[in-house]
């Protein structure tokens, strides 16, 4: 009889791989995923690269189109704002339910912090955007809750997905900064201040978002045409919501 976790061992190796180049930024928003090129670069067959992507389905990291194949999601406005309602939800709640930051822990988001540091002054933006997303799993699992694990990473794939839509600039020192005050308030016990501290966080990056603005669907074929950009109607906009509540939780 097969062993079922061998079964499933290619299509967890392409979900992870996905996954990994989305928060490294490496892919983009809308790119096509072609059943037969997975295959061959992972060396299953399409049946087993289809069930991958039904799995990244469910997380909302791609979705189908008839006829055409499997694409990297493109969140709506509406969806980016629910994204980061939900991340508020469920980091707020974790770090409130924290009681001690360990030696461990302590060293592990220490040693990411100065890696931030380090792709910082390096220009490596790619770097960059990886350990930004990172630093919020890294605190996830210090709780070692699997489950949240999984939730809040793949939130996180979602959420840089957004910033690549809708963040015309990038806040690295912004975000660094919000980081070390979050740490300063875990390795000071004050867990309620962290998770305020990491809403407002969190608040700050969806500010910097211009919702209104919309992705074009020709874009891909527009830039093989040599054509110039469309120019974007803004429509009706679309502002993350005040959120006043006290300790729920702001991240990025």
């Amino acid at each position: 009889m097969q062993d079922s976790r061998t079964s499933e061992t290619p299509q967890k190796t392409i979900e992870e791989t996905i996954v990994s180049g989305i928060l490294s930024a490496r892919i983009r928003p809308g790119t096509r995923l072609s059943e037969n090129q997975l295959g061959a670069l992972f060396s299953v067959s399409r049946t087993r690269v289809r069930e991958a992507m039904m799995r990244l389905e469910t997380r909302g990291i791609v979705h189908v189109s008839p006829r055409r194949g499997w694409f990297v999601v493109e969140p709506s406005a509406e969806e980016a704002i629910a994204v980061y309602e939900a991340r508020r939800v469920i980091e707020a709640g974790l770090l409130r339910s924290m009681r001690v930051l360990t030696d461990e822990g302590r060293e592990a988001l220490g040693a990411h912090l100065n890696e931030e540091k380090s792709a910082m002054a390096a220009g490596d933006r790619q770097r960059l955007t990886y350990l930004m997303g990172d630093f919020h799993i890294r605190i996830a699992e210090l709780s070692g809750n699997a489950i949240i694990v999984d939730i809040l990473r793949d939130l996180t794939a979602r959420t840089i997905l957004i910033s690549m839509l809708y963040q015309s600039e990038f806040h690295a020192a912004q975000s660094h900064d919000g980081h070390c005050r979050i740490f300063e308030a875990m390795q000071a016990g004050d867990f309620v201040r962290a998770a305020e501290l990491s809403i407002e966080h969190l608040d700050e990056v969806e500010m910097g978002l211009d919702l209104t603005t919309r992705p074009d669907p020709l874009s891909e074929l527009r830039s093989s045409l040599s054509l110039p950009p469309k120019a974007v109607s803004s429509g009706p906009t679309v502002r993350p919501k005040n959120h006043n509540f006290k300790g729920a939780i702001k991240t990025c």
